[in-house]
């Protein structure tokens, strides 16, 4: 088969080994870690943000949709397409292109693995914030469309807490750096505009991101419950007394049942819910603060309050909190991940409706989130080869994870927030020049 004229035209550009445009090798690039739509016409690899310029040039005059990959974790759709056109995938953009542990931030390319960058520093006592459950495999580029969270988003926040400034390019072709190498830089806002837009104003090629020292002291706590009502008053108790743990998890007993079984993680197969909570800071203040936490999960009623006795303990009960999501693959063909926020306080009413829609549509659906901040991601399971689950999960006709596509825009008819980015950029820090420190 012979290649057609974009096909060409793109690996002119990076490369005949740096293109995918035969079907059976873009299969994979019609999922991301969820959803599912249509296969783009092509898939191209670019190493350099001048590479990137060239191909959304190409896309604009082919009138094609673009859409920017990462490593495809997401779960909402952004890296996948509806309409067809070219997926950037950023991939092999890797490089760590300068780290500043004096000034405590790094200026990366954006298909650097959320991880390596914390590994990267993390002999000098250093570590990048962010950790998504899919730090080991999702990159910074990722994490910066989708404003990635995880675990630790209750004391530090999330991606663009730890954003500084942004190269991105445009529908047009234009090259545009936004932030600074420091915090609050005078005028709009347009880095906090770009991190979470999915790809939708422009595509990201590097990103300056905040480094942060490792804490003295770290305590994980395990809290364990015969009552999941139990669990979830026991959030709004925790942060009532003022305390405020760097992570403070909630999974419920069917899924660390499935958690336990994939990871042997230690998380006891007989309990109705599970709190994973973790402090850190200077020693003195962890160990005071570790100690009123587990005094306030025993007044509600906890059955043992555990705490890891070594280093190797506590990143155990991580990697089962972190591989949740894949242990479930283990007793279901498929699942429907939600994802919403609520008042701490209104946990124990929301858990309940939870099971009460369970009960009402005959369906497993299993509780693992983000207590502190009300957070919560129910993963309703179902087999899509069984008509009548796969109705119950998702009505025929109705719109869902599976079927949505956020992060496309059209090279040839660019969407309106695209003219105030190009006017309100404004120029690049004289300081910050594509050779110099940021």
């Amino acid at each position: 088969m012979k290649p057609p004229v974009l096909v060409r035209d793109l690996a002119h550009v990076v490369g005949p080994d740096a293109v995918l445009w035969r079907p059976e090798d873009l299969l994979l690039y019609e999922y991301d870690g969820l959803s599912s739509a249509r296969q783009p016409h092509a898939v191209v690899f670019p190493s350099t943000t001048e590479q990137v310029v060239s191909i959304v040039k190409l896309a604009a005059r082919e009138n094609l949709p673009v859409v920017a990959r990462g490593a495809g974790t997401g779960l909402s759709g952004g890296s996948v397409v509806t309409e067809g056109g070219i997926v950037v995938a950023t991939s092999r953009m890797k490089k760590i292109v300068e780290i500043d542990l004096e000034n405590q931030r790094a200026r990366v390319q954006p298909g650097v693995v959320n991880l390596d960058l914390s590994l990267a520093v993390s002999d000098h006592g250093y570590y990048f914030v962010p950790d998504p459950s899919s730090q080991k495999a999702c990159t910074i580029g990722g994490n910066v469309a989708e404003n990635a969270a995880g675990p630790h988003t209750l004391a530090y926040g999330v991606t663009t807490n730890h954003v500084l400034g942004l190269e991105v390019v445009l529908p047009g072709g234009e090259v545009i750096h936004t932030g600074a190498p420091f915090w609050d830089r005078p005028g709009y806002d347009l880095r906090g505009l770009l991190v979470g837009s999915e790809g939708t104003l422009g595509i990201v090629t590097e990103v300056t991101v905040r480094l942060c020292r490792k804490p003295e002291a770290v305590v994980t706590l395990l809290s364990i419950y015969e009552r999941v009502v139990d669990a979830t008053r026991t959030v709004a108790a925790i942060t009532a007394r003022g305390i405020t743990p760097s992570a403070l998890e909630m999974m419920d007993g069917f899924t660390l049942r499935a958690v336990e079984e994939a990871t042997h993680a230690g998380y006891p197969m007989d309990s109705a819910a599970v709190l994973l909570i973790e402090v850190e800071g200077l020693r003195e203040a962890v160990e005071e603060q570790a100690d009123q936490i587990a005094q306030v999960c025993r007044e509600n009623q906890a059955r043992e309050v555990h705490r890891a006795q070594t280093t190797e303990e506590r990143e155990l009960l991580w990697r089962g909190r972190k591989n949740a999501f894949g242990a479930l693959g283990r007793i279901s063909p498929s699942y429907y991940l939600q994802d919403g926020v609520i008042p701490r306080t209104r946990l124990p009413e929301m858990l309940e409706y939870i099971a009460q829609v369970a009960r009402k549509y005959d369906l497993l659906i299993g509780n693992i989130f983000h207590a502190g901040d009300g957070n919560l991601h129910p993963i309703i399971m179902f087999d899509p080869r069984d008509a009548g689950q796969a109705q119950r999960v998702r009505p025929r006709g109705g719109r869902g994870a599976a079927t949505i596509g956020h992060g496309q825009w059209s090279p040839g008819n660019p969407p309106a927030s695209y003219l105030s980015l190009r006017s309100l950029s404004g120029p690049r820090p004289h300081n910050a020049g594509p050779d110099s420190s940021p």
